[in-house]
């Protein structure tokens, strides 16, 4: 990465057009992609194996955070200096830590951790975060809502033909999946691993990965799939996005003007994340910018775009270490280790 916060890292036109494909049809038939891209099915399936292989993007089921059987929040934890490795190190084994940021200034580390409830997230920074060596200080901030996720954050690669044609193969997708009121059960949990692993799995590979009979492994995964427990999502590491500097701000907002503020927001292709928050700030928005230089505008677009909105502190990361479970190794590549997060089915 040069000085001025732009990355060096590029990855081909026709590479962008894939991801971006995949992130509005994440499980699209290379047959279905190839009339979308005008491509050839076998050419699209071997792209996407070497960008995967690579650890350039790969496709993942992550827990779906608006569900009300998981509770989000995010951990800001300062450590002492000398023990900042072995701190990131005991914290991104968490699973129930499901990203970890380095940030450049106290606190040192940003988490986004998902709990069942609040006895539960209690324990976890009472009896795990707390007692790693090194760590000093935790500043908790609870999701009220979570208005915008990451898996929403686009490329932007096609055209709007291309979109509405990816839109309408998730819609068709959706509607064959069969309707079901019996809960997930423990006999899902590997369908659903093996989707986190890789979120293209076919019932013939997870029956293959998990022993399950194939017509078994079928009928879970429509069932998973059909469930809204998780969403599919395709990730890239951020340097490939051209906007490889991740600046968050916390704000404050009357609460009667956050639904339309994230509206506001969401329009601004630059946004990741947004969510209603406790503390003395109440509204976190987080984007994905091309340079460092582009902070100060992105902070005029915010207040432009939402009247009345307090901006009280600009964090900038420096680099993320774990994201939705997988562990990145460097700027360049997701590395092979996954920390299969904590589920609950019920």
């Amino acid at each position: 990465m040069s000085s001025n916060g732009q990355s060096k890292a590029e990855l081909s036109d026709q590479d962008l057009e894939l991801i971006s494909l995949l992130q509005w049809a994440p499980r699209i038939t290379w047959g279905e992609a190839a009339e979308i891209l005008d491509a050839h099915p076998t050419t699209l399936a071997g792209r996407w194996e070497k960008l995967r292989s690579s650890g350039a993007a790969w496709i993942t089921a992550q827990v779906n955070l608006n569900d009300p059987r998981n509770l989000l929040s995010f951990q800001e934890v300062s450590c002492n200096t000398q023990q900042w490795n072995d701190v990131v190190k005991e914290l991104v084994a968490m699973p129930e830590v499901l990203s970890v940021e380095a940030f450049g200034r106290e606190p040192d580390l940003g988490l986004t951790v998902v709990s069942r409830d609040l006895p539960s997230l209690s324990r976890i920074i009472e009896e795990k975060i707390s007692r790693v060596q090194g760590v000093v200080k935790i500043h908790n901030m609870i999701s009220t809502k979570l208005h915008r996720a990451g898996d929403k954050w686009r490329l932007d690669r096609l055209s709007d033909d291309q979109r509405r044609a990816a839109q309408a193969w998730v819609a068709a997708e959706q509607e064959s999946l069969p309707v079901s009121s019996t809960p997930l059960s423990e006999d899902h949990r590997p369908v659903i691993e093996a989707l986190m692993l890789d979120g293209r799995a076919s019932a013939a590979e997870i029956a293959r990965i998990t022993g399950l009979h194939p017509a078994t492994a079928r009928r879970y995964l429509h069932k998973v799939l059909a469930s809204g427990l998780l969403s599919i999502r395709c990730d890239l590491i951020q340097g490939f996005s051209a906007t490889p500097i991740t600046a968050q701000w916390f704000t404050r907002l009357d609460a009667n003007q956050h639904e339309a503020a994230a509206e506001a927001l969401a329009r601004d292709p630059r946004t990741r994340v947004v969510t209603s928050i406790t503390g003395r700030a109440n509204l976190m928005v987080v984007m994905w910018l091309h340079s460092v230089g582009e902070i100060l505008e992105a902070e005029r677009a915010i207040q432009s775009a939402v009247s009345g909105i307090e901006i009280q502190e600009t964090v900038v990361s420096l680099r993320p270490i774990k994201r939705m479970g997988w562990v990145l190794d460097s700027e360049t590549h997701v590395g092979k280790k996954f920390i299969s997060p904590r589920l609950h089915l019920s």
